[in-house]
């Protein structure tokens, strides 16, 4: 039976948040109505992620892995496990424990009441380090004015949207942060909301200043040229 509801997580290198990650998550899909299927796509990790996942797997079979053999970015990740997901609902999050999947209710109902088709997690209390939480809203504010996504957080990886978003949707880099202007782009109802955000517990965070600012200026450029108008 195909699922209605598909999650995916992009993972590089996060063994030890995978099996509490996915045993949180399975816990909130098995309350859903109509099936649900959870793809990681591993995206070449070099640490005992392959191993934690085949864990995973064999403990619950609504899960499927997608394997990179070498890191091609989370961009790469996230497109392939969307393009990959059956379900007529899609979520995302990310793989390193700090989104919480009891918030996906919360994102899930306006998609469901056709009231949204992307609702966005919003880390109003986000667990990161000064510097990160400074780059971020600095780089959120450039993108809610140059893309007017109206965003407060469009970095954040907790997200349900209809597949017909997942469709417009193209390579390019940082698009995990960059989809929800391309859905403003292309007419869909994109919405907010507050959700939870947790520390760090296990391996390291892939991005730094370059990632955190640097190269999304340069993309979010690049993108407001290729965008609808």
């Amino acid at each position: 039976m195909t699922p209605r509801y598909s999650l995916v997580v992009p993972l590089y290198n996060e063994a030890g948040n995978l099996l509490p990650l996915t045993a949180a998550a399975v816990a909130v899909l098995d309350g859903l109505a109509g099936g649900w299927e959870i793809i990681f796509v591993d995206d070449g990790s070099t640490d005992s992620t392959a191993a934690e996942l085949a864990t995973v797997i064999a403990r619950w079979p609504q899960c499927r892995a997608l394997v990179h053999p070498h890191n091609l970015g989370q961009n790469h990740a996230l497109l392939a496990g969307l393009r990959a997901a059956r379900g007529a609902i899609l979520c995302t999050m990310d793989g390193d424990g700090q989104n919480d999947p009891r918030d996906l209710p919360l994102l899930l109902a306006p998609v469901e009441a056709g009231e949204l088709d992307l609702a966005c997690g919003w880390r109003h209390d986000r667990q990161d380090s000064w510097l990160r939480r400074r780059m971020s809203r600095l780089a959120n504010a450039v993108s809610r004015r140059v893309l007017r996504d109206h965003l407060h957080d469009n970095g954040c990886q907790l997200r349900a949207m209809r597949r017909e978003v997942a469709a417009v949707l193209f390579p390019f880099e940082l698009l995990q942060s960059f989809i929800p202007a391309i859905a403003v782009a292309h007419g869909f109802k994109v919405g907010e909301f507050k959700v939870r955000h947790h520390p760090r517990l296990h391996g390291q965070a892939k991005y730094g200043l370059r990632q955190l600012w640097w190269r999304p200026a340069v993309a979010l450029l690049r993108l407001r040229r290729q965008l609808p108008r």
